[in-house]
């Protein structure tokens, strides 16, 4: 099929950004922006971005050169600490423009990554809808930007006491601090399912849902895998199919599998019962506690024998780490840091993002990772800066196909944590991925993005 066909909806379409209408609460960031076509905004949000002119002092700004009107990448001298950043998604796109804004003039940074596209990802689950398109920007001018230089190769692994990162393109590439930062690789975790991982499933989602539509299919299971620390998306889906069918098919029945105690338990009780509630609202059918195991010929089986009757189940990859050559690794090949991103007894090596064995993978808290390496690194190269350790937060912007629900909790020693949930938003802007420096230069640079095909 050519693409998701456009939808009917009451709600606006979500973008990178959705805006707000009334005083962000809890802000990372307190100035408001120029409102880009990248936000979908209430008008008293839009009227009072556009009085807010002023460079943001927390975006890292790229030296210029006198090439023309090109930015110019600075190149090291002996004096510089070499910042080599491996992994062009969230993680290592936030320690790149940290790092830059903290440190300055001491560092250069390469970002180094095999896909010359960075693809915001998390806006996948509403592009089957209609809702929205998933947007890449190009790497290359991203780093520009920020006065980095961008390298087209993946890292393969680590000669840690030669300090030699090891690239793709076999060649070796020298560092005195490098960031992994390259994501984890992604398998299926039920056998028969339609196996959801982003941007290159959205047709065959898109295909479903228009059976879903049509009538030709009335039974879907949206089953969470044992292991999935992330299950939001799932939810995602699921709300959004469970209103459509509501609206165009009513005799289909959306079904939630799930090993939780409760929906959507990892925010808290707040975000547990808003979860509940909608789900109930679009009439979908909870089933807690329950393990899926495998689908097949029309039977969604789960741990313990019991089975359930469908016409097709939707699920979540389960994640693992990328067994790096050189670098200590856990049993699932991720990397362990302490709390200031270090990879355990390996000097000058730190790690951020989905890589780690933190055991939420999640594009915010990767994001927060980079900023807690970004602060080591420049407090190493100089920089008098006092390195704050990692205290997660989890901030979400859920998507239910009518207005985006805002959820944080906060994970870090804060057991028990009821967390937050509002529907206007809770940090800004008001971003699907909230990282402290990506989120305003993503926005900055929308002219720079196109959207995926």
């Amino acid at each position: 099929m050519s693409g998701p066909k456009a939808r009917s909806t009451q709600g606006v379409k979500i973008h990178v950004n959705a805006s707000a209408s009334r005083g962000e609460k809890n802000a990372i960031k307190t100035r408001r922006q120029p409102n880009e076509s990248i936000q979908a905004s209430a008008a008293d949000g839009a009227r009072e971005e556009k009085k807010a002119q002023e460079p943001d002092p927390w975006v890292a700004r790229a030296e210029q050169g006198q090439a023309g009107d090109a930015i110019i990448a600075r190149v090291a001298t002996p004096a510089e600490t070499k910042v080599l950043i491996a992994g062009g998604s969230f993680a290592g796109l936030e320690a790149m423009l940290a790092v830059r804004a903290l440190a300055k003039e001491l560092v250069t940074v390469e970002l180094m990554a095999p896909d010359p596209e960075f693809l915001y990802r998390p806006l996948a689950v509403a592009e089957p809808f209609g809702l929205s398109e998933v947007r890449r920007f190009p790497l290359g001018p991203l780093a520009e930007r920020c006065g980095a230089r961008y390298r087209p190769a993946a890292l393969t692994a680590v000669d840690a006491p030669a300090r030699l990162a090891r690239t793709s393109d076999d060649e070796s590439v020298s560092y005195d601090a490098l960031v992994v930062a390259c994501g984890a690789r992604t398998q299926e975790a039920i056998p028969g399912a339609l196996t959801f991982q982003g941007p290159q499933d959205i047709a065959r989602l898109a295909e479903l849902v228009d059976h879903v539509e049509s009538g030709t299919v009335e039974r879907v299971a949206f089953a969470v895998p044992a292991g999935v620390s992330w299950p939001l998306p799932l939810y995602e889906l699921t709300l959004l199919t469970a209103r459509l069918a509501r609206s165009s098919a009513p005799r289909a029945e959306i079904i939630l599998v799930t090993p939780e105690r409760a929906p959507l338990a990892l925010f808290g009780t707040s975000a547990s019962n808003l979860a509940r509630e909608l789900l109930e609202r679009q009439r979908v059918r909870l089933a807690l506690e329950r393990h899926p195991v495998r689908y097949r010929e029309g039977s969604l089986e789960l741990a313990g024998g019991e089975t359930m009757a469908v016409d097709a189940v939707i699920s979540l990859p389960l994640l693992r780490g990328p067994y790096l050559e050189g670098l200590p690794h856990d049993d699932e090949g991720f990397l362990k840091v302490d709390h200031h991103g270090r990879v355990e007894r390996v000097p000058a090596v730190y790690a951020a993002g989905d890589v780690t064995a933190f055991p939420v993978k999640q594009g915010g808290l990767a994001t927060q990772q980079g900023d807690v390496v970004a602060e080591t690194i420049a407090a190493e190269a100089g920089v008098p800066v006092q390195p704050t350790p990692l205290d997660p937060v989890l901030r979400a912007l859920l998507l239910t196909g009518d207005r985006p629900a805002y959820v944080r909790a906060a994970l870090g020693g804060h057991h028990g944590d009821p967390g937050v949930v509002d529907w206007e938003p809770l940090w800004w802007p008001p971003a699907k991925v909230a990282g402290l420096h990506l989120a305003p230069f993503l926005r900055e640079n929308i002219a720079l993005s196109g959207t995926h095909r």
